[in-house]
């Protein structure tokens, strides 16, 4: 509304009683009053005036003028002339002072306060003791690879007799082996002494009977858990002789599993603990049959390995150099394990040994004993990092380790991870595909 100077808005003050020293109000236009022209700041005694107006109108009588001094925020003319405006502002301007020294004040507390909680959780934490990281364990004696509990396990090798005829596809369990040895026996057909040490699992399979050859591969483990069903009576002998913790699950028992849609004669499976139960005595691990290194040997790039054992198992190793590892395939189809996955390897190592047959007679064909000699030298290769190297194994005895070293003589250390060792007729042929050059 349009402010009018009179007398109501002047504590009802006649024009008489107003200040001599302030002039008349002028008339605008409108026939309203108009505000009264600055002098000098004495707006700031008419509060007081309002209760003693006799002593006001006196002293500012007796007041002499002066230029009006600049008072931030108040020195705008309109609030100077005008003197409820001139109390507004100073009442705001109080109250926003106010609200900015309260909130410097709670400001600085805080930062006090996040400070002394900071550097106090700070110390808290400095007070606990660090967990130190998880330290890799001893590397495991038949793989190479740090140990996944820390420690090695006290326990012996676990060699299982698997099934490798093509009616007992896909097997089960070779995935988590830390060995694998693949054997010819009569037929032509080749089977599989898959080796468990710091590795489990918990179905493996199919099991079948044991050959000759095993005497020799279980004689470099030490005295290992040695698991088959059955097999001829003079090979019984040598693998009874030869491991005293020989355990022939022809019979079945408890320690025997049979999965669902599996049938006679592949149908014998069996976990690795159950395994590992049926000697409670022996906590020994094995020796280590190899050297391990991470770095690659010098030799030539190959992508794929053929060794044809016969019609029936004629394999070929591819190298997947995405997931650094070789894949086996059967007659060109991927030998596939029960869980859908491809049977790999870190290291191919193709170990070829003289071969002889009999005396036994092995089945109701009539067919021989296949006898692989693993002692003395032999031609060898070694696939690890798409790599081939080649040189000679060497095994002193049965109870010695294979050696494998290069042509220098130097010892070729294999790829820490699961090995395939195939024990490979010296008349097979072996052959490499190298990969094409740039």
């Amino acid at each position: 509304m349009d402010r009018q100077w009179s007398a109501r808005q002047w504590g009802k003050r006649s024009s008489a009683e107003q200040p001599r020293h302030w002039p008349s109000d002028t008339k605008t236009a409108s026939g309203r009053s108009s505000p009264p022209p600055h002098r000098h700041p004495r707006h700031e005694l008419l509060p007081v005036c309002r209760v003693r107006r006799s002593l006001c109108a006196l002293r500012s009588a007796t007041q002499p003028a002066a230029e009006p001094k600049a008072r931030w925020p108040f020195a705008d003319p309109d609030r100077l002339a005008h003197p409820e405006l001139a109390a507004g502002g100073r009442l705001r301007f109080r109250a926003t002072a106010t609200a900015v020294v309260v909130g410097i004040v709670l400001f600085a507390d805080a930062v006090v306060v996040a400070r002394t909680s900071r550097y106090g959780f700070l110390r808290q934490i400095a007070a606990q003791p660090v967990a130190s990281a998880p330290q890799p364990g001893p590397p495991c004696p038949l793989s190479g690879l740090p140990s996944p509990t820390g420690v090695v396990p006290h326990r012996p090798a676990l060699a299982i007799k698997v099934d490798n005829y093509p009616a007992a596809r896909p097997q089960t369990g070779l995935d988590h082996a830390d060995l694998v040895f693949e054997e010819p026996i009569e037929g032509g057909v080749t089977r599989f002494v898959a080796v468990f040490q710091c590795a489990a699992a918990d179905l493996v399979g199919s099991l079948r009977s044991a050959r000759a050859v095993d005497e020799s591969i279980i004689d470099e483990l030490g005295a290992p858990v040695f698991l088959h069903v059955g097999g001829i009576e003079p090979v019984l002998t040598l693998i009874h002789r030869a491991d005293p913790c020989d355990e022939d699950l022809v019979a079945g028992g408890n320690d025997v599993q049979s999965p669902p849609g599996r049938y006679a004669p592949y149908d014998t499976y069996v976990s690795t603990a159950s395994g590992w139960s049926l000697c409670h005595g022996d906590t020994t691990p094995p020796p280590a049959l190899f050297a391990y290194s991470a770095t690659p040997p010098t030799g030539v790039p190959v992508k794929s390995i053929h060794i044809p054992f016969s019609h029936s198992s004629d394999s070929t190793w591819t190298w997947d150099a995405a997931n650094r590892h070789w894949l086996l395939s059967y007659n060109g189809v991927p030998a596939r394990l029960a869980n859908g996955s491809q049977i790999s390897a870190v290291n191919v190592v193709v170990q070829q040994v003289r071969v002889s047959y009999g005396p036994w007679i092995e089945n109701s064909r009539g067919d021989r004993e296949v006898q692989s000699q693993l002692t003395g030298s032999g031609p060898l290769l070694v696939f690890r990092d798409g790599v081939e190297a080649s040189g000679t194994w060497q095994r002193a005895s049965l109870r010695e380790p294979t050696r494998l070293t290069g042509k220098d003589g130097s010892v070729i250390a294999l790829q820490p991870g699961q090995t395939w060792i195939a024990i490979v007729p010296a008349e097979v042929v072996v052959t490499a595909a190298a990969v094409p050059g740039p």
